[in-house]
């Protein structure tokens, strides 16, 4: 506290962001984390601005979202002191009881969070700002950087490696997708505007900021996949096992069909293999992860959300002219995406699977091979299928002349 007697502006950005943790961590870490670094700026005498972190999903009952404050789903304090009291295992079972709007322990947890903000908004100058899904960088450091596995970037590693083949969800969805600079930048900008600001706030008011695309999405999700098959052929990865030739679907038959021929069975001959080799088997429980992955984010690729943004447009007109190169945010939501995905698949490759980020030869000789064993395979699975049918079909109408 001594050393931090001078801080003038906060950023509260620290969370964990896992879809399956377990309410109890989620509840001591999102919410009670908030509490506490709301206590720490209240024994600042220095605090000009804090921004508070939350997300666009924090009321995921509401498909049209409104940069304002929402009805709460439970109470923070008694939260927070069920967290301090009960074990993971009580609090895992009560979690759909006690927040049934809620597809995941991050989403109410974080909604929680929002209301401590707000009830303490009167304290110190305070702004909540709620980014979207936060993926790779449009421009800083560079172009494409990223650091983890969460959200769609997983999911992109998994299909460009050809791990996975298949997801049930809606192909057609909007996803509201933004670049981690854009909103390092934009947190940067709300806390100048709130830090400089003269003009005295209403105690009852609480700015927030929606940081998303919003009306300015134009990629489906199922675009957004095409676009990673065609990059993925221009910049395989070094660890690609076959083809990535996966895609969505809404049909539950179609993706459980897919899922079962063209993974669970490669999985099991591979870690056969490996088992042989005398490894450890690998890739029957990294698609059990994949799956638990993909049915926690159900809800968001199945789901077409909107989310109003007029705050969050307007805070970029107060960078002044000089500085506009340097903070200008918005500029990602009009940039070439297709470059801005190839950019993404090329940090993928080498910030999250340590690897050069131009493919060598040998990447692009295996792609081309996997492409003719795929698509050979394909036209016999077909032509075989097709001649089993013929001969049934010329089966039963010999049997019917006869």
């Amino acid at each position: 506290m001594q050393r931090l007697r001078n801080v003038s502006i906060i950023f509260h950005v620290a969370a964990t962001v896992r879809f399956d943790e377990d309410l109890k961590t989620s509840l001591l870490l999102n919410t009670r984390g908030a509490y506490e670094m709301v206590k720490l700026a209240q024994g600042l005498t220095n605090v000009k601005a804090f921004v508070h972190v939350s997300t666009t999903y924090a009321h995921p009952n509401i498909t049209e979202l409104e940069e304002k404050i929402y009805p709460p789903y439970a109470d923070w304090r008694t939260m927070i002191k069920m967290a301090e009291t009960y074990d993971v295992e009580t609090l895992n079972i009560l979690c759909r009881k006690i927040a049934p709007n809620h597809p995941n322990s991050y989403t109410f947890t974080k909604s929680l969070a929002e209301h401590i903000i707000n009830d303490h908004r009167d304290k110190f100058p305070v702004v909540i700002l709620r980014p979207s899904i936060v993926i790779s960088s449009y421009e800083e450091p560079i172009p494409g950087w990223i650091d983890n596995f969460n959200g769609p970037m997983g999911m992109l590693v998994a299909c460009g490696t050809g791990i996975m083949r298949t997801s049930y969800s809606n192909p057609n969805i909007h996803p509201d997708i933004i670049a981690v600079d854009m909103c390092a930048k934009a947190l940067i900008v709300a806390a100048f505007k709130l830090g400089t600001r003269t003009a005295k706030i209403p105690d009852n008011h609480l700015e927030i900021y929606n940081c998303c695309h919003s009306s300015k999405r134009h990629l489906t999700t199922g675009d957004i996949i095409d676009l990673g098959k065609k990059n993925i052929l221009k910049v395989p990865f070094e660890k690609c096992i076959w083809l990535p030739e996966g895609s969505m679907t809404s049909c539950w038959l179609w993706h459980y069909y897919r899922f079962i021929t063209s993974q669970i069975l490669p999985a099991i001959f591979f870690d056969s293999l490996l088992a042989v080799a005398g490894q450890k088997p690998l890739f029957f429980r990294l698609h059990r992860r994949l799956e638990s992955t993909t049915d926690i984010l159900k809800v968001f690729l199945n789901t077409e959300f909107s989310f109003l943004n007029d705050n969050f447009r307007a805070l970029e007109n107060i960078i002044q002219k000089p500085e506009r190169s340097t903070f200008n945010f918005l500029g990602y939501c009009d940039c070439d995406m297709e470059e801005y995905y190839l950019n993404a698949t090329r940090g993928a490759k080498e910030f999250l699977l340590k690897e050069k980020p131009e493919p060598s030869k040998g990447a692009h000789l295996r792609m081309r091979i996997f492409r003719v064993l795929h698509y050979t395979i394909q036209f016999m699975g077909a032509f075989y299928i097709a001649r089993y049918l013929l001969r049934l079909l010329l089966g039963y109408v010999k049997s019917k002349t006869l």
